[in-house]
């Protein structure tokens, strides 16, 4: 590794951040149960002649870093705010605040808009075009090609830990690039639309009226065999919606489960109900990082093996699982943080499916994976259709949204603004219904 022409050998993150390199990470490096100022000046407090932490000027400093993403987020962030209050997207900007603390000459960014939403990503790219100009070096870890292709001047190909390619951007396209990440060319990413098949099928679940914190008024019906799309700018409601039948969540309004009126308050009496929840930070609500990746498979269904445990069954099954989903893995003994965040993704889902559900809700499952991951969804979401389950899934990728579902429902401001389907399922009025347009 060299650095300005010189080698170096870093031992730890805090060597290489003394060279002025810095890392964004991919799973946040926060603390919850500290502020954002804390986490952002967290071992580098400015101090005084006496070695006490400079309060004052840590909340000004904190409030202008802020103030770079004024106006993209649904509420103000303040210095003195928990992190544990904050949204993922706002995390996602405090751990982009952390490290630009540093003033780093070196800035690494892993997936870091991942999280964001498109005013998010925008203001994100506007600062980073600002820190080009002041002569910082950036490397942009993504697999959104559209953002690859904004932002990038060079691109290198990564592919099971090796270098593949490496060149100028203007030299290659979305599609070459596609191909030498995943060994093979891609013709068709999505799934097709079957508009007619839902249309016809029986009504899974029914939702009249349903009012949170942030949603209002919400009402829809999803069917056997449907992929239901929820769209719109982050933050609009969809996760509310989702938790809600998860029985995450208070509301008040009219769940219709296969005819028969439900009000779970817990998420258990939904998987019970046959309801699964694929969450949107699998860090923190999907998967025990230091635990097997066997138990994570198994943390829903330990019950199903009895006492005492079949433990063989238990790992024939969750075998079974691994394979159908193509988890790469050398054993199921491995803690889960030892896999990429794709496959680390393929567990989360792999442990419902192991419950065999009639409703899948998910929460922006492809966030951060990679791009045969991606195919690997897909796939599994495709066969899901076809076996008669209900899926709602919400997506921060639009292509996504728009190539995946049969029928995309569309908020804004906490409010179902639109219903897309058939001709109406395209990106401009996916766009216009997110931004609040009434004529979308």
């Amino acid at each position: 590794l060299l650095v300005d022409g010189q080698e170096v050998h870093f031992s730890s993150p805090q060597a290489a951040q003394k060279s002025g390199i810095v890392e964004v990470h991919q799973e946040l490096s926060l603390l919850p149960n500290m502020t954002v100022a804390e986490n952002i000046w967290l071992a580098h407090e400015p101090l005084n002649r006496m070695a006490f932490v400079r309060r004052r000027e840590i909340h000004a400093r904190t409030q202008k870093l802020l103030d770079l993403f004024a106006d993209t987020t649904r509420s103000s962030m303040q210095p003195d705010a928990l992190v544990s209050t904050l949204s993922p997207d706002e995390r996602q900007i405090v751990e982009i605040l952390k490290a630009l603390s540093l003033e780093p000459r070196i800035m690494i960014l892993d997936e870091a808009t991942a999280s964001l939403d498109s005013r998010q990503v925008q203001r994100l790219f506007e600062l980073m075009s600002q820190w080009k100009a002041q002569n910082r070096a950036l490397v942009f870890v993504s697999h959104r090609m559209d953002e690859i292709f904004r932002v990038a001047d060079r691109v290198t190909v990564l592919r099971s830990g090796k270098a593949v390619m490496s060149g100028l951007l203007k030299e290659t396209n979305e599609r070459e690039l596609v191909s030498m990440m995943v060994e093979s060319t891609v013709v068709a990413r999505y799934i097709k639309h079957d508009e007619a098949a839902h249309k016809t099928a029986p009504i899974r679940v029914q939702v009249e009226n349903l009012h949170t914190s942030v949603v209002r008024e919400a009402s829809f019906d999803l069917h056997d065999g449907e992929l239901l799309g929820l769209g719109g700018l982050r933050g609009q409601g969809q996760n509310d919606i989702l938790l809600a039948l998860f029985g995450a969540l208070p509301f008040t309004g009219n769940i219709i489960l296969t005819d028969r009126q439900v009000h779970f308050t817990h998420p258990r009496q939904a998987m019970h109900a046959g309801l699964a929840y694929v969450p949107g930070d699998r860090g923190t609500e999907g998967l025990l990082p230091i635990r097997s990746i066997l138990e994570n498979l198994q943390l829903p269904s330990w019950q199903r093996y009895g006492v005492p445990l079949k433990l063989q069954a238990a790992r024939q099954d969750a075998t079974t699982m691994a394979q159908r989903l193509n988890i790469v893995m050398s054993s199921l003994n491995n803690p889960v943080s030892s896999l990429s965040g794709g496959n680390a993704q393929k567990v989360v889902l792999g442990k419902w499916l192991l419950r065999n559900p009639h409703v899948l809700l998910l929460d922006d499952p492809t966030k951060g994976v990679d791009v045969k991951a991606k195919e690997d969804f897909y796939k599994i979401l495709s066969e899901l259709k076809d076996a008669g389950a209900a899926i709602l899934f919400y997506s921060s990728d639009d292509e996504e949204l728009l190539g995946l579902c049969d029928r995309v429902l569309v908020l804004h401001d906490g409010q179902l603004q639109a219903e897309l389907a058939g001709a109406r399922l395209t990106r401009s009025d996916l766009v216009a219904a997110s931004m609040g347009s009434q004529t979308a």
